[in-house]
C-alpha cells in the first residue's frame, strides 16, 4: 500500500461536456478529504479521447470548480500531453506476452454471442453487464497477429486476462475500502480481475484505455488516495492488477455514492437540468449545492 507523510487526493473529469451534480460531489469529497488530512488536492483532464473532448468544456470544469471554491495545484495534468507514458506501460505489457490485437467489431461481438446463447450456452458477463470479448485472437502466432494489424482493418489491443491473473497471483490481490462498494463492501476487498474478461488497453482512435492511464498517471502523481462514484469499485480489480503487472503503488481507495437522476439512473452530462452550470444560471450558490449534495 502506498504511504506518504502527505496525502494526496485527484479529481479527475473529462472535458467531453459540462460537470453535473455527480461531479461536484466527487471533486468536494476530494477537496474537503485533502484539507482535512492536511493533504493535496490535485485536478487532471482525462482527455484522451480526442474525438469527444473540447477545449471549451475544460475551461468549463476550472470555471465551475473555481465558483464551488476549490482550489487545486498547478499546473493541471493533461492526458493528452503524456501519450508516450502510456504507451511505454503498453509495450511493458507486451514484452511480457500479456497483449494482443482483437478485431471483432461490437457488432461482431454481440453476433458471436447471440449465436452462443441459441446453442445453449451461457455467456459470461463482466460486473457492468457487457458480454465478454471472445477472444478469438488470443493464441495467434506472431507472424498472424502481424498480419492481421498490417491488413488495416480497425483493431484494440487487450489484456489476456488468464496470463495475466496467473503471472501476478492475481487471486490474492486485494485493495483496502474506506468507502463502500454497491452491497456495503468495505475494509479489504479481494480483487476479481477475472470477472472483466480481456479488457480494452489500445483502440485505434485512442492510444491508451481509461484503465491503462489511470493507473500510470496515479503512480506517476504520487496519488494516496483515490476517491470517485460507486460505478467504479468493481473497476478497482482491474486497477489493482495492472498495477501489480506495472509494479505500481496501490492507492486507498474510497468509493462514494452516487446521485441519480429522476429516472433512477446515475447522472449524465445529457442531463442538463443537473449540470452545475444549470443551478448557478438559476441563481443557486456554492453553498446550495453543498446542501443538496452532501
Amino acid at each position: 500500500m502506498t504511504s506518504s507523510a502527505q496525502p494526496v487526493f485527484r479529481f479527475a473529469p473529462s472535458p467531453n461536456g459540462l460537470l453535473h451534480l455527480g461531479h461536484a460531489l466527487s471533486a468536494i469529497l476530494n477537496h474537503d478529504m485533502a484539507q482535512a488530512s492536511a493533504g493535496r488536492f490535485l485536478l487532471r483532464i482525462e482527455d484522451i479521447d480526442q474525438t469527444r473532448c473540447r477545449p471549451e468544456f475544460e475551461a468549463a470544469i476550472f470555471d465551475d470548480l473555481a465558483w464551488l471554491g476549490l482550489e487545486w495545484e498547478r499546473p493541471v495534468r493533461r492526458q493528452s500531453d503524456h501519450l508516450a507514458l502510456y504507451a511505454s506501460a503498453l509495450k511493458r505489457l507486451d514484452d511480457m506476452g500479456l497483449v494482443y490485437p482483437s478485431i471483432l467489431s461490437r457488432g461482431e461481438i454481440k453476433a458471436a454471442v447471440a449465436d452462443a446463447e441459441a446453442g445453449g450456452d451461457d455467456w459470461p458477463r463482466d460486473p457492468d453487464g457487457a458480454p465478454l470479448y471472445p477472444g478469438r485472437e488470443r493464441d495467434l502466432g506472431f507472424e498472424a497477429r502481424n498480419a492481421m494489424i498490417a491488413g488495416g482493418k480497425p483493431h484494440a489491443l487487450r489484456l489476456d486476462m488468464k496470463k495475466a491473473v496467473l503471472s501476478v497471483g492475481a487471486p490474492h490481490l486485494t485493495w483496502q475500502e474506506t468507502g463502500s462498494g454497491p452491497a456495503g463492501e468495505t475494509g479489504i476487498i479481494t480483487a476479481d480481475a477475472a470477472a472483466w474478461g480481456d479488457v480494452i488497453l489500445s483502440r485505434s482512435d485512442a492510444p491508451s484505455s481509461y484503465h491503462l492511464s489511470v493507473v500510470v498517471d496515479d503512480a506517476l502523481q504520487g496519488v494516496t488516495h483515490v476517491v470517485r462514484g460507486r460505478d467504479l469499485y468493481h473497476a478497482t480489480s482491474v486497477h489493482r492488477l495492472l498495477q501489480q503487472l506495472l509494479g505500481l503503488p496501490q492507492p486507498v481507495y474510497h468509493h462514494h455514492r452516487l446521485l441519480l437522476g429522476a429516472d433512477g439512473r446515475k447522472l449524465s452530462k445529457s442531463n442538463r437540468d443537473t449540470g452545475i452550470r444549470a443551478f448557478r444560471e438559476a441563481g443557486r450558490t456554492p453553498a446550495d449545492i453543498r446542501a443538496l449534495i452532501l
